[in-house]
């Protein structure tokens, strides 16, 4: 079994196209949480020609949705939502330098085609361990549309976050490949 690979944000295209798919990562530092409607709001933004609350460029993109914290934690569960839900908004970010989303679930064609135009991967985080992912985060701060709850845009400071390359930059998929070996099985 290989070790993982110890990844830190922002990256460059570079840091990103030694990535592949089933590469296992553990990410430090800073990465940005955004759910549905947190996505929409900056999607709206960016068509008024509006400054986003942080800047995308080299950065990651969680997808989750925290529970709030008991005392003493910094965050509670923090588990993966599933990803398509903001396929209709990450093209726009990654044209923009966005370099990576984590989450779960497939991912739509036209969001894979823009990973593949801009250098960026896609990230599994592990369903269903959402109290052991939150171990792993140090920092939680909400940086904007506190309004939105547990959706809200938070700032998250990460040791040894766990996560697979499922779609790395050339376009290759682990959940495409893992379907055709199992129709060639059946």
């Amino acid at each position: 079994m290989t070790e993982p690979i110890r990844i830190s944000p922002p990256f460059t295209d570079a840091d990103v196209e030694k990535l592949h798919a089933g590469d296992k990562v553990l990410i430090s530092g800073v990465i940005y949480t955004a759910r549905d409607a947190a996505h929409k709001r900056l999607i709206t933004l960016l068509e008024k020609g509006e400054k986003l609350p942080f800047d995308v460029k080299g950065q990651l993109i969680y997808y989750v949705g925290p529970t709030p914290p008991r005392p003493g934690q910094v965050i509670g569960s923090a588990g993966p939502t599933t990803s398509g839900r903001m396929d209709a908004y990450t093209p726009p970010l990654l044209d923009l330098g966005l370099k990576g989303t984590i989450g779960k679930g497939l991912r739509g064609k036209e969001v894979i085609e823009s990973m593949k135009k801009n250098k960026a991967v896609y990230f599994a985080a592990v369903g269903g361990a959402a109290a052991l992912i939150s171990k792993c985060i140090k920092k939680a701060e909400v940086i904007a549309y506190d309004d939105l709850g547990t959706e809200a845009v938070r700032r998250l400071e990460v040791e040894d976050f766990p996560a697979i390359v499922v779609i790395d930059s050339t376009g290759r998929d682990l959940f495409a490949e893992g379907r055709e070996k199992y129709r060639r099985a059946v």
